[in-house]
Order: C-alpha cells, then structure tokens, then sequence
C-alpha cells in the first residue's frame, strides 16, 4: 500500500509539471451545439473571435528627412511655400506623422501577424494604404501623398478608416487581428509570447515599443493568475485542515495521517489532467482545494472511531477490523452518494462541467480508497495511540 501511494505521488507530481493554463471558449461546447457552431462559423467566415490589439511606440524622429527628400525628387516642394499651394502643413499635424519608415514598419509587422495561423483578419494602416496603391496602379505611395491624402480625405470616410489606426499624440500605429479560437491545439499563451519575441527578434521593438492589449490578454492574465492562486489556495487549505486537525486530535502525527488520503488524491487527479492533456480553466481550477476539503472528512471520521475503540482491545489490527466495519461501512456510503452526485453533471453541454464532475468524482474515488487503505496503513505503521 505505501509503495502504491509512493508511485502514485511521484506520477501525480510528474504529471501536474506538465499542467497548462488555457482558456478556449469555444472549447468549452461539443462540437454538434448551436453555440459551438455559431462561433465556428465566426471564425471561418468572419476572420476570427477573440479581438487582439498591438500597438506599436514608433520613433518620431525616424524617417523625417525621406519626406523633405522624396518631395525634393517629386519637384513638389522647394521651399516652405511650396506646401502651403497643398494646403497642408507637413511641419507639424497628424499628417506630418506619415513617414515612409512608419508606413513600411507597420506594413512588415501587418504581413508578420498575418502570416500566423492562428491569426484570422487583421486590419491596420496597411489595409488602408494598400487599398490606395490598388485605386494608384499598385505604385506604393510617398510619405508626402500620405500626408496629403490624409488631409483631402473627407472627414466622415477618415474617422472610420483611418483615425483608428494610429494616434498623432502618443506616435503610436495600432493593429487590429483577430484570433481563430477554433484552430486545433490553440496556446494563448504561447502565442502571446511568440509575437512578443518575434517582434523584438525580427524588428528589433524594444518593450516600450510593443504593447499587446485586447480580451486575448485580458482571459490569459486572468487564468495565469488563476493559476498562482491555485497554489496559493491549496496552501491555504493544507494549513487550514492541518491547524484544524491538530485542535482536534491533539497530535501531529494524526493530523498528518488525516490529510495524507486527501492530498494523494488531489496530487493524482491534478496529475492525471496533465497527463492527458486537460488545462487548468475556471473549473477544473477548483478541484484540487474541494476535494481535498471534502475528502479529509473521511479521515476525520475514521480516525476519531479508532481513537474510541482502540482502548477497548489496545490492539492495532483489531481495531482496524472493527472500525473497517462500522465508519469504514459509513465512508464507503457517504463518498458513493459524492461520487454519483458529482458525475451527473456528465451530462451537461458545458464540457467544463463535464470534466468537473468526472474529475471531481474521481478524486472522491481515489480518496475513498486512501482513507480505507493507506490511512489505516500508516496508523499501523506510525502507532500513534501508544
């Protein structure tokens, strides 16, 4: 039995180190629901669900001098005066923010994210500027046609389709994508950081140049918070029972054979998740800090009826047999009726639900046989009744 429950730990151990945290929606319904295939029609058809922003800090005092020469090339300009005759003031204004370097390092981090496959639509300044080049023959537009574009532009068409991209007074260009939260095997986290690498390995952005915003980043910094406090709440919960348990029996040898079951259970089915591959969500996140609440119940229980009828005989084996067939009977019972209770929720459409029954179930399987099996075991072994 202690060999068991030894194999069974380090197993449960190895398995919750390959735990992620994840968080895919729609994920979260079978795949012949309505829900499910409304946002899987949202992802075919109209280039992603989950919004993601990226904003990018650019220079600016880079590409300056291009304008003054492209507009000397262009004969557009010779002096000051010369923009006046546009209508324009190249010198200062959101126009003079379209610089060659600007338009080109957006176009490049545009066509980068694009290129992801977990990436659908992406909009940007790039968007805007390529469908301009189209309606010019495909030749690419100089930083002075941008500024004068941007100024001729009616109001009511640049607000919508341009406006939004890029803000004169922080310098920044902001890119707009979507994520295909249908795409098989999908890491939000993952992909977070490979867009924040790449961005600084391709295109030597800094940090202060990149920031990444949007509900993608929001459901992540939520679940790897979440992902902090499950550890933080499962320390919580050993200290709680343990001082708990430690009132009660008066021993720490008994509060530590009273949470052992119920701790090899929380360590085998968070292992087992990491096994085959189920992360950590809003629901599964709880099932190691209830299980392990409710399961040292049966400790308690059992352990309390040993402390009662072992002065009777002052035998250990004897007193095992007798509480086996009394609160042994009892906790057999009691966890049958959890485990039935919890698995109909197998039932539900909700698969987060599904796995919180079927995992929280288990966890009550296996700390039933702990409390009947490895709890008695080390009462034997330890003696801590005299």
């Amino acid at each position: 039995i202690l060999v068991a429950a030894a194999i069974l730990a380090v197993v449960g151990g190895f398995g919750i180190s390959r735990l992620t945290v994840e968080n895919s929606f729609i994920d979260y319904f079978r795949s012949d629901t309505e829900i499910y295939e409304g946002m899987k029609l949202i992802d075919d058809e109209l280039g992603g669900t989950t919004p993601l922003q990226v904003l990018l800090n650019l220079d600016p005092d880079r590409g300056l001098p291009d304008v003054a020469t492209r507009a000397e090339e262009d004969d557009l300009a010779d002096d000051e005066d010369d923009f006046e005759d546009w209508d324009i003031d190249v010198a200062s204004g959101p126009a003079y923010w379209f610089t060659p370097f600007k338009i080109d390092r957006v176009k490049e981090v545009h066509d980068y994210l694009d290129g992801l496959p977990e990436v659908g639509k992406v909009l940007s300044l790039a968007s805007v500027i390529r469908i301009a080049e189209d309606l010019n023959d495909g030749k690419e537009l100089e930083g002075l046609e941008l500024s004068v574009l941007y100024q001729k532009v009616p109001s009511e068409i640049r607000e919508p389709l341009i406006d939004p991209y890029f803000s004169f007074e922080h310098n920044e260009a902001r890119i707009l994508l979507r994520i295909l939260d249908s795409k098989p095997g999908l890491r939000r986290k993952e992909l977070l950081d490979r867009i924040r690498t790449d961005l600084a390995d391709r295109f030597q952005l800094t940090e202060r140049d990149v920031t990444l915003t949007g509900a993608l980043v929001l459901y992540n910094n939520m679940l790897q918070s979440l992902y902090t406090s499950q550890i933080s709440s499962l320390g919580a919960v050993m200290v709680g029972i343990t001082i708990m348990l430690l009132l009660l029996f008066r021993s720490l040898r008994l509060a530590v054979i009273g949470i052992v079951p119920s701790l090899l259970a929380a360590v085998v089915v968070l292992g087992l998740m990491g096994l085959v591959g189920i992360p950590l969500d809003m629901m599964t996140i709880t099932i190691a800090a209830i299980t392990i609440g409710i399961a040292v119940d049966n400790g308690i229980h059992y352990i309390y009826r040993f402390r009662e009828e072992f002065p009777a005989s002052g035998d250990y084996v004897e007193t095992l047999r007798i509480c086996h067939s009394n609160i042994g009977r009892a906790v057999l019972y009691t966890s049958t009726t959890i485990i039935v209770g919890f698995s109909i929720l197998v039932l539900s459409n909700f698969l987060p639900t599904v796995y919180f029954g079927v995992l929280t179930g288990l966890a009550m399987l296996i700390a039933l046989l702990a409390a009947l099996t490895l709890l008695p075991r080390l009462i034997l072994v330890w003696r801590p009744f005299g």
